[in-house]
């Protein structure tokens, strides 16, 4: 059963039930990555290491000429 096949399975239950519908499929996606995003800053920040800029510097190093 696909994603899709399962939300309308899921909004046709609750409508006989009279419930509110799910929401739809990716609605709430990038929440939950702002939300991973910023779990992963403070936890960096406990730890006490640096909280961004890891790939640019990293990006700036491999793009640089060394010498």
């Amino acid at each position: 059963m696909s994603i899709t096949q399962q939300y309308l399975l899921d909004t046709y239950r609750a409508q006989q039930h009279g419930e509110p519908a799910p929401p739809a499929p990716g609605t709430h996606d990038w929440q939950v990555v702002r939300e991973w995003r910023d779990d992963r800053r403070f936890r960096a920040v406990l730890a006490g290491r640096p909280v961004g800029g890891r790939l640019r510097r990293a990006l700036t190093r491999w793009l640089r000429p060394s010498g």
